[in-house]
């Protein structure tokens, strides 16, 4: 995927990961019940700060806060952009 936008300093720009759309016993989730997802995978890194090398690399999948993040809409496409701070975790 290619996304015209170069996060900068320690900037991470994120495509969230689909809201569930079922429970585990099956039962369909409405729109208006939905849980915002706190997961995604990075698709963009800013060069870090000059004591603080970035950590995260595009590709990886990581776990954030519930309201980590700015939400931004390019081509059509809904991301995340955050600081790498607002990262917990990366999922392997």
């Amino acid at each position: 995927m290619s996304v015209k936008i170069q996060p900068i300093a320690d900037r991470v720009l994120v495509e969230a990961a689909a809201a569930e759309e079922k429970t585990a016993g099956g039962i369909i989730i409405p729109d208006t019940a939905k849980e915002k997802p706190q997961r995604g995978k990075v698709i963009a890194v800013g060069k870090g700060k000059v004591d603080e090398p970035m950590t995260v690399k595009p590709g990886q999948n990581i776990l954030y806060g519930k309201y980590a993040g700015t939400e931004i809409n390019i081509d059509g496409n809904d991301y995340l952009i955050m600081r790498e701070s607002d990262i917990l975790a990366i999922i392997d």
